[in-house]
């Protein structure tokens, strides 16, 4: 049977893959997000998004427990006015994005990063070979956003959602009343491209199809 790790602890993205009838288990990194920035240098959210997504799946993929399995990691990154917003962590900081966001648009970028740990050569006949892949891909999506007034926004942050969400908002839950429309995957705006996946999948000789329940 073909298992997949994925190597976040957001409950979003594990959602996603639930709902979309993928088995998975979880699996999370301990990757530093600003060191690898930091070691990297400056780089544009697209990129950044690939980066934080290759660095978190190859920090679960040198895991024992990932022995056998494919991991995929995934990151995103929010772009404002030529600016790459990750979390914003304090009130401070998420007040004073969304003021600018509000009746704007910015592009979420999320990075995909999938490392086959199978075995190439398995002695097991019955065993499907590894591919030995480690390919990345990021789904990008534009969101609009509805004209927002402080109060708005400072009941929003008070509930603490936007805190430790890229860009200071989610589509899947409270933050969904300011967005407008998304032209794009709206999958990547909640954090992982399911079609995205399946295309790294693809690569890695696996069918999305495998991972569904029997």
């Amino acid at each position: 049977m073909t298992r997949l790790i994925l190597a976040s602890q957001s409950p979003a993205r594990t959602k996603l893959l639930a709902e979309a009838g993928i088995s998975h288990s979880v699996l999370v990194s301990d990757v530093d997000e600003d060191a690898v920035q930091a070691r990297y240098g400056i780089t544009d959210p697209h990129d950044t998004a690939l980066l934080l997504a290759r660095a978190k799946a190859e920090a679960v993929a040198a895991l024992p427990e990932a022995e056998g399995a494919l991991v995929v990691g995934c990151d995103s990154v929010f772009e404002f006015s030529g600016e790459a917003h990750g979390k914003p962590y304090t009130a401070a900081v998420a007040r004073e994005r969304m003021l600018r966001m509000s009746g704007n648009s910015g592009v979420l970028h999320t990075g995909h990063w999938l490392v086959d740990c199978r075995d190439t050569t398995p002695d097991d006949a019955t065993t499907a070979p590894g591919s030995g892949a480690t390919i990345g891909a990021v789904a990008s999506a534009e969101v609009h956003f509805m004209a927002m007034d402080p109060e708005e926004i400072d009941a929003y942050i008070a509930t603490g959602e936007p805190l430790h969400c890229a860009g200071s908002f989610t589509i899947d839950g409270l933050g969904g009343a300011f967005i407008r429309k998304v032209d794009g995957d709206p999958h990547a705006v909640v954090g992982l491209s399911i079609s995205t996946l399946r295309s790294l999948l693809a690569q890695a000789n696996v069918r999305i199809t495998e991972l569904w329940p029997a």
